[in-house]
C-alpha cells in the first residue's frame, strides 16, 4: 500500500480526537512539525515519525499497514449504501465499511403491507427515527402507534419491537441506533 504520510497522519490524529497541538505535546515536538508533516511539506524520518506516533500511541507497523481510507470519508452517494434488508424491505446502511462505527444510520423503505416479521425484535441499545413518507405502525412492548410524515420514535431497543406498513404507499424512514447492531 502506498501511503500519503501527511494525509494518513491527519486521519489517524483526527480518529483519535487529537488536535495538532495535543499530538505535538504528547509526542514532544512542535505543533508546527505536525502541521508541516500533514501538509506534506516535510517528509519525516522513521525516527521522527515513530516519535510522533508514540503520542497517539501507534506503532509504525500499524500506521503503514492499516487502511484508513474509509475513516475520513464523510459523504456517501445512494449507490454506496449497503442494503441489509430482506425481501421488499430495504435497510440501507450509511458507512457500512467504516471500522468502529459508533452508530448505525439507515434509510429504510417498507412497501405497502411489508413488516419486519411476526417475531418481535430485541437488541442492545437505543434507536430512533423520523418518518419521511408514508406511514408505519411501530409496536414497542405493549404500545402501538401509526406514524406519518414528520412523526418520530425513540426507544430502548431491549424492548420487543416491530415495524409494519399498514398503508398503501411505500414508507420511508431515516433512523439511527447505537451501539450499531447492523
Amino acid at each position: 500500500m502506498n501511503v500519503d504520510v501527511g494525509e494518513h497522519l491527519k486521519v489517524v490524529r483526527k480518529m483519535h480526537g487529537l488536535s495538532q497541538r495535543e499530538l505535538a505535546k504528547r509526542a514532544g515536538v512542535t505543533n508546527g512539525t505536525i502541521s508541516l508533516i500533514e501538509q506534506n511539506r516535510v517528509s519525516p524520518s522513521i525516527s521522527s515519525l515513530r516519535k510522533v506516533l508514540a503520542g497517539i500511541p501507534m506503532s509504525l507497523g500499524e500506521f503503514f499497514t492499516t487502511d484508513f481510507s474509509n475513516a475520513g470519508k464523510v459523504f456517501y452517494r445512494r449507490d454506496e449504501l449497503t442494503d441489509l434488508g430482506t425481501g421488499d424491505v430495504h435497510l440501507k446502511l450509511v458507512a457500512a465499511q467504516r471500522k468502529e462505527r459508533g452508530m448505525s444510520v439507515m434509510h429504510e423503505t417498507y412497501p405497502a403491507g411489508a413488516d419486519t416479521g411476526e417475531e418481535m425484535l430485541t437488541h442492545e441499545g437505543e434507536e430512533g427515527g423520523v418518518v419521511v413518507r408514508g406511514e408505519i405502525e411501530v409496536t414497542v412492548g405493549g404500545t402501538r402507534a401509526v406514524l406519518g410524515p414528520g412523526d418520530a420514535y425513540y426507544f430502548d431497543s431491549a424492548l420487543p419491537h416491530r415495524f409494519r406498513n399498514p398503508g398503501d404507499v411505500d414508507c420511508e424512514i431515516i433512523s439511527a441506533n447505537t451501539p450499531p447492531s447492523f
